[in-house]
């Protein structure tokens, strides 16, 4: 996906010292280095490059709320996104969808950001404001053929009319869908009738997508079930279902086992489910388990041809049997995978850390499981986007690092 703001008007922004200059002013090292810009006339690749240069800028950027959260942040990416196309901050009509294909209609202002969009169509569905974390806004494609691509996550600062002004040629509608990779947080839904509908609405879509893969067996008590409008006892039973609550991906080439082997990913509940096609045309069914995950990083291959979508991979470094080795993932869609490894790795830490208090509270005085919590936390880290001459930078610190892109490898 190509970010939906000018670069033109990114840099003029930093030569007058204002976003990313302030940022760092206000927060230190943890906002990243700004990308470095071409010091030439840029050709489209170059342009197209750089835009995905700074899309993962702001992934990195946004990994600490106190950043996003910031008037000077929300400010900064306001204009560059309303300066792209052009679009003043009027009054407008802005369709989110539900899973079951029915929509709501806002009245928007065009520089409305997502979180603004969300907390309102929460609102019209009755969600209470304390639920709202547990969903999203995403933009989807819903084609006539029946299937379902997931094209991105929206950014909560970002704006989603300005996004869809850029995205006509996908024809792209925004949709709510919850955002949690662990199916378990579910039961933290279930006593509030606007999520149990959210959620119900989203499992018949899955189900009816191909998304999830119940038995036979199964599929007729889900039909019964749905049939008769038993929601909780629905969710409940799909629960017990393979992929339930996953995020599925279009399918992709990887170079597992081999190179040239085509696969359906599947993410949640802790891991990265692959079922690949090998070139001899067997399947083979594979699960990356998050926590033999040391690091993982985008690179920008190649601008696209028109019509066609930009080559991007995810190559993650994974710890098979005692030796670390490096898989790579060959997708249009890996910026939304990378934004679901994070999801599942904040999920671990919040569970770990929640078991580290209940410890505590049994065992006041003890240290040894916070050193533990600890331990797991420094175990994943992710780094960051790679362009077109790619290097490596080891993760030398304990803490989680990002990559830097060095003036000379553009």
């Amino acid at each position: 996906m190509k970010l939906h703001f000018s670069i033109t008007a990114a840099e003029e922004l930093r030569e007058r010292r204002g976003g990313s200059y302030v940022l760092r002013q206000l927060f230190g090292s943890a906002v990243p280095a700004f990308p470095p810009k071409f010091y030439l006339a840029m050709t489209k690749s170059m342009a197209d490059e750089r835009r995905l240069q700074l899309e993962q800028y702001l992934q990195n950027v946004t990994l600490d709320s106190n950043i996003t959260n910031s008037d000077v942040f929300i400010g900064f990416f306001r204009k560059l996104q309303q300066d792209t196309f052009k679009i003043q901050t009027q009054r407008a009509f802005l369709d989110v969808y539900l899973a079951d294909g029915s929509n709501i209609r806002l009245d928007i202002q065009t520089s409305d950001t997502a979180e603004r969009i969300l907390e309102v169509a929460s609102c019209k569905v009755g969600l209470p404001r304390e639920l709202i974390k547990y969903f999203s806004l995403f933009f989807f494609q819903d084609d006539d053929d029946g299937a379902l691509s997931v094209v991105k996550k929206v950014a909560d600062f970002e704006l989603p009319y300005v996004s869809l002004q850029s995205m006509k040629e996908l024809h792209c509608k925004l949709g709510i869908r919850k955002w949690y990779m662990d199916p378990c947080l579910d039961i933290l839904l279930m006593d509030c009738r606007a999520s149990l509908n959210l959620l119900y609405m989203q499992a018949v879509q899955e189900v009816k997508k191909n998304w999830v893969k119940p038995t036979e067996g199964q599929m007729q008590e889900l039909e019964f079930l749905q049939k008769n409008v038993n929601k909780a006892k629905f969710l409940e039973l799909i629960q017990k279902m393979q992929f339930y609550g996953y995020m599925r991906l279009d399918p992709c080439i990887c170079d597992y086992p081999e190179e040239g082997c085509s696969a359906d990913i599947y993410l949640g509940n802790n891991e990265i489910n692959c079922c690949i096609k090998l070139p001899t045309k067997q399947t083979k069914e594979v699960s990356f388990k998050i926590n033999r995950l040391r690091s993982w990083q985008v690179t920008f291959l190649g601008a696209a041809k028109d019509g066609e979508d930009d080559t991007l991979e995810l190559k993650f470094e994974y710890n098979d049997s005692g030796t670390w080795q490096w898989i790579i993932l060959y997708t249009k869609q890996a910026f939304l995978l990378s934004s679901c490894l994070k999801k599942m790795i904040s999920e671990q830490m919040m569970k770990a850390d929640k078991e580290g208090q209940e410890m505590d509270i049994k065992m006041p005085g003890s240290t040894k499981n916070s050193k533990n919590s600890s331990i797991q936390q420094k175990q994943v880290v992710h780094s960051g986007f790679i362009s077109r001459k790619r290097f490596l930078v080891r993760p030398n610190e304990e803490d989680c690092v990002f990559e830097k892109i060095r003036e000379e490898d553009l």
